[in-house]
């Protein structure tokens, strides 16, 4: 039962939603860990993503789905940056993201993360103004095969993880031929101004 839960699953699934779903009197957690230990070394295996957990390819085996991936254009430099800032820095501010770019966050930037579903708002800061923050999200995780934020790579590793040289992204429009992504983060202005509105409760 457990495995069929997970095959069907569109997202990593939770223990305790595994456990709603089974009859009265079933240890999900030792079903699990059973399931788990049949699937080393096979093709596939039970991965856990955030507080999940889900099928997943084989790492050794990930170069078999290349011809399966989706051609499509790559994040911004602006877009992978704000990314990584708050990967590393979560919970962190618009402030903070700025103070670290040394550029204002422009809206399109977030805009692009946000539909991406990488990331979410958090909680409000308990400081002037009650500044909101920003955290990544668990199809983040599950996009990178992290199991929590902990578990990023190194300076060294950034690029092979995709988030100095980022991978092609699913969901965005490829650009047409030629070209150029261009950054439209601007200096920030003392003010903080530009992109107000995402913000408003």
């Amino acid at each position: 039962m457990v495995e069929a839960i997970l095959f069907a699953a569109f997202e990593p699934v939770t223990l305790a939603e595994i456990s709603r779903r089974l009859p009265a009197g079933c240890d999900a957690g030792t079903a699990l860990d059973d399931l788990r230990a049949r699937y080393q070394g096979r093709g596939v295996e039970i991965r856990r993503i955030g507080e999940g957990w889900a099928f997943r390819t084989a790492p050794d085996l990930g170069h078999l789905m290349e011809n399966e991936q989706v051609e499509t254009r790559k994040l911004s430099r602006a877009a992978t940056e704000t990314l990584a800032i708050i990967a590393y820095h979560q919970p962190v501010t618009r402030a903070e993201i700025e103070e670290i770019r040394g550029v204002a966050v422009s809206r399109g930037t977030l805009d692009q993360l946000f539909e991406l579903e990488w990331v979410r708002f958090g909680r409000r800061r308990m400081s002037p103004g009650r500044p909101v923050t920003f955290l990544v999200t668990e199809t983040f995780l599950a996009h990178f095969g992290l199991e929590s934020p902990r578990d990023l790579p190194g300076l060294a590793e950034l690029r092979s993880a995709g988030l100095l040289d980022p991978r092609p992204v699913p969901g965005l429009t490829p650009l047409p031929e030629g070209e150029e992504e261009e950054d439209d983060d601007l200096p920030v202005s003392p003010a903080g101004e530009g992109d107000d509105e995402i913000f408003e409760d």
